[in-house]
């Protein structure tokens, strides 16, 4: 069965890394459903039935956005509050619609690594800061295979090491 890969960026014709990501996806149609939550939605009026009916039909989904603020974009907020309801993602009568699908998360980083470190600038990894991702996926009997992180967009990286994340970005959802 084919990998859901929900894309939340707001400007992905200026996008660096997940534009070269979505590129590399789209090579291969047979093994990747894309799809953009701003292009479908871009007035954020999400229509949850069909957020559900492709999370259902697929086994393994992958959550692609930017890290800002050292947070998702509000939009992927907007869509764990909406799309994961009670009686269909969660509650007693729900069934846990998303119990034992791979969930994951593909993440690009302005910041170096280095920085999200304990020692580093901002005192924290990336492993605390999406702890609540976790939790959440958790919560709902998902199977959360924890993320892939290219960090340093700021910093100007080259052709050829955004090119290398991609082939990476897809080497890590193959391996979930």
């Amino acid at each position: 069965m084919k990998t859901l890969v929900i894309v939340i960026h707001s400007d992905m014709d200026n996008s660096v890394v997940n534009k070269r990501w979505v590129e590399e996806l789209q090579q291969y149609p047979e093994k990747y459903t894309i799809h953009h939550l701003h292009a479908q939605y871009p007035d954020e009026k999400i229509d949850v039935k069909r957020e559900q009916q492709l999370v259902e039909a697929h086994d393994k989904i992958i959550f692609q956005f930017p890290f800002y603020w050292f947070n998702c974009p509000p939009f992927f907020k907007k869509w764990l509050d909406e799309a994961l309801t009670y009686g269909w993602a969660y509650g007693s009568t729900s069934g846990y619609r998303m119990q034992g699908k791979k969930v994951a998360l593909g993440i690009s980083a302005g910041i170096r690594e280095e920085d999200y470190r304990p020692s580093g600038r901002y005192k924290y990894t990336m492993q605390q800061l999406t702890a609540p991702f976790e939790v959440t996926f958790d919560y709902v009997k998902a199977d959360y295979k924890s993320f892939y992180t290219y960090y340093g967009v700021e910093h100007k990286p080259s052709s050829a090491e955004i090119d290398q994340s991609a082939k990476e970005y897809l080497q890590f959802i193959d391996a979930i």
